[in-house]
């Protein structure tokens, strides 16, 4: 029972018998042969490769599948009952946050679910706000939902989870969007709840050595159905640590391998700031403050700091998607001849199309088309490309980000990691001389983790300036030649 008095929901268990599922209008299986059995109050990590099933499997726990978005077989349930029966005893965390914030202020939002259980309300403001203390938020109850960052939609959306109390807890890599700082605070929070109310968990990770000792076993999914492998976490990496590192499954102790380095082109002046800020309208304070910055070809700069410290705004400031507040952000002579000196901001799309590829943090905000070939061949196109450049292109992408068994699927409905790789190939697509990325190893397994820092190296030694948004320190350390950091928000910002 919390401070405030709501006890926590009985922990349920899980068991899968045959079970699958297969995603409406896709003809490979998300899913297939699935036996597994979770005893109440335990704590699971699941792991797998990118595109294995894990979040589908979250989704089905919670009683979000049903006959009009797919097909299932076998049987899935939750102390013997169909998950869609005990909706009021799960909490879950999607892996895009954004799409489960329903309200316009933080704190409705964090109430929604609680007023939706019948909670009295003078008992729900205390649960509101203890659940947003627990993971660190930092805003009053009144902050604006859509003046949030994606760290900060994410730790909105595990306090509405939290506050719920509830007996299966599913979250689906609660931490991606964080920074270091902010996720070591959620997982202390998850672990007190873990130890006061004792909910059966089902965590996706690929934090793997931060959250093992919130962990009692590991199931690994294998592509294509079933389980890979399953056990204690010391007895499993100890005995499969290689297997599953070559499977593409995050390991402790097996870092991502460098990339090639290759001789360079002279670096010069993509792109200069000067004294570059951004506030939203209506609010009270920057967004992003006054900043002073050089991008450069031939080099990749990586942009950190704490959630909410601007830098998604900054990378689509530069990406000449924002119009600035004040200041300017300009093009220099490497980014396009004819144009320097000129505000990005005021660029035609198609110009941006040609010259700079931008990768958003929500990739399915920037999905145009209804296959995933076509989104590839999408840019080339429009850039004034012809057909055939443009299916060349394509195709190479396909295969070198892993996704052609897909190129017929729905771009939304791919996995969050298939979306990501979906998103950087379309970003690539008409080889613009800069590439702005926003956390781009979000949802990926080791395998196309390596991949992606591969290619993007590549991209790097052929003269294109990269910016790369990231909380990701190993991948940065790989591959970024400087690092700007942007500092926290005043304390007077998160008031």
């Amino acid at each position: 029972m919390s401070d405030t008095g709501r006890p926590a929901s009985p922990a349920p268990s899980v068991e899968a018998s045959g079970w699958g599922w297969r995603h409406a209008g896709r003809r490979a299986w998300a899913l297939r042969g699935l036996d597994l059995r979770i005893e109440a109050g335990e704590r699971v990590l699941l792991l797998g490769a990118s595109g294995a099933g894990k979040s589908t499997l979250l989704l089905a726990l919670a009683g979000l599948l049903d006959g009009g978005s797919g097909r299932s077989e076998g049987s899935l349930t939750l102390d013997g009952r169909s998950p869609a029966t005990l909706r009021d005893r799960i909490g879950i965390v999607f892996q895009d946050p954004a799409t489960q914030l329903v309200m316009g202020r933080a704190g409705d939002d964090v109430a929604f679910g609680l007023e939706n259980r019948g909670v009295p309300t003078e008992r729900i403001w205390p649960l509101v706000d203890e659940a947003l203390e627990r993971v660190g938020f930092g805003y009053a109850r009144d902050r604006p939902t859509a003046a949030l960052s994606g760290g900060e939609q994410q730790r909105l959306a595990l306090a509405g989870a939290m506050a719920l109390r509830p007996g299966l807890l599913l979250l689906d890599e609660p931490t991606a969007n964080l920074d270091p700082e902010g996720a070591a605070l959620v997982r202390e929070s998850l672990e007190r709840i873990l130890r006061e109310a004792r909910p059966t968990l089902l965590l996706v990770e690929h934090h793997v050595a931060e959250v093992l000792p919130l962990i009692d076993r590991v199931i690994v999914l294998e592509a294509g159905g079933g389980v890979l492998v399953e056990g204690p976490p010391d007895h499993l990496f100890a005995r499969y640590g290689d297997r599953l590192a070559a499977a593409g499954i995050w390991v402790p102790g097996y870092p991502l391998p460098a990339p090639v380095s290759r001789p360079r082109p002279a670096a010069a002046t993509v792109l200069t700031t000067d004294q570059l800020r951004f506030r939203h309208p209506g609010a009270a304070h920057d967004a992003l403050r006054r900043t002073d910055l050089q991008v450069r070809s031939a080099e990749a700069l990586a942009v950190t700091g704490p959630t909410g410290s601007g830098k998604t705004t900054l990378a689509l400031l530069l990406g000449g998607l924002l119009r600035p507040t004040g200041g300017s952000v300009v093009a220099g002579e490497a980014l396009a001849a004819g144009h320097a000196g000129d505000p990005i901001w005021r660029w035609r799309a198609r110009e941006l199309v040609l010259h700079i590829g931008s990768v958003f943090q929500q990739p399915g905000h920037q999905f145009l088309t209804r296959r995933v070939r076509d989104e590839l061949r999408l840019g080339p196109l429009q850039a004034g490309l012809g057909a055939a450049q443009a299916d060349r292109r394509a195709d190479e992408l396909l295969a070198r980000l892993h996704l052609e068994p897909l190129a017929a699927a729905n771009p939304f409905t791919l996995s969050g990691g298939e979306q990501r790789r979906l998103s950087v190939a379309t970003a690539l697509a008409t080889a613009p001389s800069l590439v702005i990325l926003d956390e781009p190893t979000f949802g990926q397994d080791r395998r196309t983790a390596a991949e992606l820092l591969a290619l993007l190296a590549a991209t790097r030694d052929a003269g294109h300036g990269l910016v790369v948004v990231t909380h990701d320190r190993e991948f940065a350390a790989a591959l970024a030649d400087r690092t700007l950091r942007l500092a926290a928000p005043a304390p007077d910002e998160v008031a």
